[in-house]
C-alpha cells in the first residue's frame, strides 16, 4: 500500500473549539483527495475512524448539522479533535482505515470482535523429508500452507486422516534426527518412517507430491491414480501392498463424507451471511477449499441499531481480511458497501483478482441460505443466553448485596503439588459470558513462601493483580479494568488474607467473596464467606447457585491445566540446557552420541572431547556440570 507520509493533527485553533465549529474550521485546510480521517474525544479517545474519496467534501458533512441519526451527532459533540492522513487512492485509504480500525478500536465504528487467526495445515518444505503438522500465524516458515479450517478440531480431523492416507511424518526435527527405529505412528500406518530409511527419498516425495495435489483440490485425480496403483498391485499378487492402498483410498473418501456440504461448482471461496435483529448480528462464514467444507464459525460484531446491512458487512469483509489470506471467491447474501472497492483494496492485497458476489440462484445461492440459517439460528441462541445471563447476574447482585449487576466478574484459584510448579488463575465473566481473552496466568514467584501456602499464593497474586490496576489508573492507562466482584476459592481465612491485600493497596471499595466447599466437597454445600458477616448458603439448586460453581469450576479448570503445563515443561527440561556452550547443535550431537542426559553425565572427558563440536574445554565443562550436580 502506497501512501503520502502526511499524518496532520489538529490547528492550534482547533484546540478552543469542538464538535461540529471544530469539523468546519479543519474542513478549510482539507485537500480534495483521498483519505483517511479520525475524530478524537476527551482524553485522547478515538471515537470513528473513517475514509474518504475527497476529505474535504467528505468531512464538511459533519459540520452541516444534518444527520441520519442520533448516533452520529453524538459523535460529532464529543469530537474535539481530528487527526488525517492522505493516500494515493482511495483503495489505499480503505487499507488503512481497516488497520486502524482493527488496532484503536473506536466507540462509533463497526467492530470486528473474537479475532483469533485460524489454523492451518502445512507442508514444511525447508527439511529432506517434509513434514505434515498443523499451524498459526505468519507464513514464516518454507512450505505449502492450506486454509482456513474453521477450529482446531477441523484441522484435527483432516489432519488424522492425511495422516492415513499419505504416511507423511509429523514428528519435530530433533525427534526425526535421534529414531533409531521407526516409532508407533508407523506401525499403526499413519507414517512411512522416512526417519529409519524404510521408505527411499524419492518415493517419500512422491508421497508428500500426492498430499499436494489432493489440498489443492486435485482429489479425484489422487485418488484415481490410488485406485489404479491397488489393481495393478492385486495384479501382481502383491495383496498386502494392495490393502494398504485401499485403506489410503478409504480415508480420502471419508472426507468427503464427514463434512456436511461439499458443493460441486465451488473449489475455493468464503460464504458469508448477515442477520442482524435486536440492535444485535451475526455473521456467519464458511470456508471452502479444494472443493471442500472446511468448517464454519459465527462472529458477533459489535453494531448499532442504525447500522444498514451492507455498512455492516462491508465493514466486517474488511476487518475479517485484515491479516487473512484471501480466496478468489467471496459469496455474501448481503451486498456489501461499496465491493467494488473492497474488491479491488482485496486484489491489492493478494497480487489477484478477488471477486466479491452475492448469488441469486444455483448452488452459490443456496449455500449462502444454508450459512444465512446458521447466522439466524446462532444469534437466536446467543440471543437467549444473554437474557438469561442477566437474569443470573442480577440474581448475583441480589444474593451478594452489590449496587447493580455486575459488568465484570473476576474468580481467582491456585493450583500447585506440595508448593511446585504453583500458578495462580484469572478468569473474567459478565453479560457476556467467558471473556477468554481476559484470562490471566500469574507464576508464582515468591522465594520466602513455605510450600503449599495457599494463603500467601493468592497473596502474591492478588498483589500483583490489583497493584498493575492503580498504576495504571494513576496513569491514566485502562488495560486492566477495574472488576465489581471478585471471587476467591476459599474460605474465612483466604477472605481475611485477601482483604488485608485490597486493604494496603487502597481498593478495598471492590466487592469479595470466598466461595468455599461444602462438607465432603459436597457441590450444592457451598458457604459463601464476606468479610465483617458471618458464612451463609443460597438456595439448594438456585439457578444463581448453579452459575457461581461454572464460575469456580471454570477458575479450578484454567489454573490446572496452567499448573500441568508448567509442570509438563520442568520434566521436559534437559540438563543440557543449563551448560554454557551447548546449543541445539551440540546438544543434538551429544544425545545421538550417548542415547540421553544420563549416557552424557556418565561419560568420561576423552569420550566427550571425541563428539563433533566438543572441544577440550567445552568437555571439561560438561563433566564438570555433572559432577557438581
Amino acid at each position: 500500500m502506497s501512501l503520502v507520509d502526511q499524518d496532520t493533527a489538529p490547528a492550534p485553533l482547533a484546540n478552543a473549539l469542538k464538535g461540529a465549529a471544530l469539523i468546519k474550521d479543519e474542513v478549510s485546510r482539507l485537500p480534495d483527495g483521498p483519505g483517511v480521517y479520525r475524530m478524537i474525544g476527551d482524553n485522547d479517545e478515538v471515537l470513528y475512524v473513517g475514509k474518504a474519496k475527497s476529505l474535504k467534501k467528505r468531512v464538511i458533512q459533519y459540520a452541516q448539522g444534518r444527520f441520519h441519526t442520533n448516533r452520529i451527532a453524538h459523535m460529532v459533540d464529543a469530537t474535539r479533535s481530528m487527526v488525517f492522513v492522505t493516500t494515493r487512492t482511495e483503495a489505499d485509504a480503505l487499507l488503512l482505515e481497516i488497520n486502524l480500525i482493527k488496532s484503536l478500536k473506536p466507540r462509533f465504528n463497526v467492530l470486528l470482535r473474537d479475532d483469533k487467526s485460524f489454523p492451518e495445515i502445512m507442508i514444511r518444505r525447508d527439511h529432506v523429508a517434509p513434514q505434515l503438522r498443523k499451524h498459526r500465524g505468519a507464513h514464516t516458515i518454507k512450505g505449502d500452507y492450506f486454509g482456513p479450517f474453521a477450529s482446531a478440531w477441523a484441522v484435527n480431523r483432516t489432519l488424522n486422516t492425511l495422516q492415513k492416507a499419505f504416511l507423511l511424518r509429523s514428528c519435530s526435527d530433533n525427534v526425526y534426527e535421534t529414531r533409531s527405529r521407526p516409532c508407533m505412528l508407523h506401525q499403526i500406518k499413519r507414517c512411512a518412517a522416512p526417519c529409519t530409511g524404510l521408505i527411499g527419498q524419492d518415493d517419500y516425495q512422491a508421497l508428500v507430491d500426492q498430499a499436494e495435489a489432493f489440498l489443492r483440490g486435485k482429489s479425484r485425480a489422487v485418488m484415481g491414480q490410488m485406485a489404479s496403483e491397488m489393481e495393478a498391485a492385486a495384479e501382481d499378487l502383491e495383496f498386502e501392498r494392495a490393502a494398504r492402498l485401499r485403506d489410503r483410498i478409504r480415508a480420502l473418501a471419508s472426507i468427503s463424507q464427514e463434512t456436511q456440504i461439499n458443493p460441486e461448482t465451488l473449489e475455493e471461496a468464503d460464504v458469508f451471511a448477515l442477520h442482524a435483529e435486536g440492535g444485535q448480528a451475526c455473521v456467519q462464514v464458511f470456508f471452502f477449499r479444494a472443493g471442500q467444507n472446511w468448517g464454519n464459525r459465527a462472529y458477533f460484531p459489535r453494531v448499532d441499531k442504525s447500522d444498514e446491512d451492507p455498512e455492516v458487512m462491508g465493514a466486517f469483509l474488511g476487518q475479517f481480511y485484515d491479516d487473512k489470506p484471501i480466496p478468489k471467491l467471496i459469496l455474501t447474501n448481503v451486498e456489501p458497501a461499496e465491493r467494488e472497492l473492497l474488491a479491488e483494496a482485496f486484489g491489492m492485497k493478494a497480487n489477484r483478482k478477488v471477486e466479491i458476489a452475492r448469488p441469486i440462484k444455483g448452488e452459490k445461492r443456496q449455500l449462502v441460505e444454508h450459512a444465512l440459517t446458521n447466522a439466524r439460528e446462532a444469534l437466536g441462541r446467543k440471543m437467549a443466553e444473554g437474557s438469561a445471563q442477566t437474569k443470573l447476574l442480577a440474581g448475583v447482585a441480589e444474593a451478594f448485596g452489590l449496587e447493580a449487576p455486575p459488568e465484570r466478574i473476576e474468580v481467582y484459584d491456585n493450583s500447585h503439588i506440595m508448593g511446585t510448579n504453583a500458578v495462580g488463575g484469572m478468569i473474567v465473566a459478565g453479560p457476556e459470558g467467558f471473556q477468554k481473552n481476559q484470562y490471566r496466568k500469574f507464576n508464582i514467584k515468591g522465594t520466602e513462601l513455605t510450600p503449599g501456602d495457599d494463603f500467601g499464593m493468592m497473596k502474591e497474586v492478588l498483589r500483583r493483580r490489583f497493584g498493575r490496576m492503580v498504576k495504571e489508573e494513576e496513569t491514566g492507562e485502562a488495560s486492566s479494568p477495574r472488576p465489581d466482584l471478585v471471587l476467591i476459592d476459599g474460605g474465612a481465612g483466604q477472605i481475611s488474607a485477601v482483604m488485608e491485600v485490597m486493604a494496603d493497596l487502597g481498593v478495598d471499595d471492590i466487592s469479595v467473596v470466598g466461595v468455599a466447599k461444602g462438607p465432603d466437597r459436597d457441590a450444592g454445600l457451598e458457604r459463601f464467606h464476606v468479610a465483617g458477616k458471618a458464612q451463609y448458603m443460597l438456595e439448594p439448586k438456585s439457578p444463581v447457585l448453579y452459575y457461581l460453581q461454572r464460575l469456580r469450576d471454570e477458575a479450578h479448570r484454567f489454573a490446572i491445566g496452567t499448573h500441568r503445563i508448567k509442570r509438563s515443561i520442568d520434566m521436559k527440561k534437559n540438563p543440557l540446557d543449563e551448560i554454557d556452550g551447548v546449543g541445539p547443535g551440540r546438544k543434538r550431537a551429544l544425545l545421538h552420541a550417548f542415547g540421553s542426559a544420563r549416557g552424557v553425565s556418565r561419560a568420561t572427558m576423552d569420550d566427550l572431547a571425541k563428539v563433533e563440536g566438543v572441544n577440550q574445554p567445552l568437555a571439561q565443562r560438561i563433566h564438570d556440570f555433572f559432577r557438581k550436580s
